[in-house]
């Protein structure tokens, strides 16, 4: 499998680049958004890569970032979306708006990309709609600063009576994530840290994409 490509650019075309690793040629398929932000011929460029194998032909799809790689995949995993819709999907809405159309149940923001029908777009909303948590997941974690972990060092006296132990701590790391991810679906940082809040307080072992779950369904509107 080929996962990532570094090269330079020998000529972009209207889907797809050619990018020139050590002599050897690689073609790859990119959305519209992408080709938009890539160098000039003759630049150096790196794509996370994913490739499509059929009986007669193979295909290199290119993305920025893993996120959006992930977006693809994921998508193509909905009945009736092949690759080039895929790449349309992302063209037109790129990761994020992908990630909030879904959050949000809005498939008239996916039917705007082109060659997609009001059918499929509804399919894809609604196959997603429990899978997409993971990898919003991944793209919380990727803007998210590290921050350390370690608790303060307790001196216990010498034959001191065993200690209750202490209730579960929210996973403050899974929290950022998610917090980032709602952020980046649009959500104000306020009510998006009370849902957030409100999900690992009920479930403080909760991981980063079942916190997101939880909070989206304490941010939907009621009613």
């Amino acid at each position: 499998m080929i996962g990532r490509i570094a090269g330079r650019i020998e000529y972009k075309n209207t889907d797809h680049v050619l990018i020139d690793v050590r002599g050897v040629g690689y073609v790859i398929y990119v959305s519209d958004r992408v080709m938009a932000s890539l160098p000039n011929p003759g630049e150096a460029v790196a794509l996370f890569t994913d490739l499509l194998v059929r009986e007669d032909l193979l295909q290199l799809f290119g993305f920025p970032t893993l996120v959006e790689k992930e977006w693809f995949r994921l998508l193509m995993s909905v009945q009736g979306v092949g690759a080039k819709a895929s790449l349309a999907i992302l063209g037109t809405l790129g990761p994020d708006g992908v990630s909030r159309a879904i959050a949000l149940g809005d498939w008239n923001a996916v039917k705007a990309a082109k060659g997609i029908g009001p059918k499929t777009a509804q399919r894809v909303v609604n196959e997603l709609k429990d899978k997409a948590p993971a990898v919003m997941a991944m793209g919380g974690a990727a803007s998210v600063a590290t921050e350390a972990s370690e608790d303060d060092a307790v001196i216990e006296p010498v034959a001191a009576a065993p200690r209750p132990k202490p209730a579960p701590k929210p996973n403050a790391s899974a929290q950022a994530e998610a917090l980032s991810a709602l952020g980046n679906l649009g959500y104000a940082p306020g009510e998006a840290a009370s849902a957030v809040a409100e999900a690992a307080g009920d479930a403080p072992d909760a991981d980063t994409p079942a916190l997101i779950r939880a909070a989206l369904k304490l941010l939907a509107p009621k009613g």
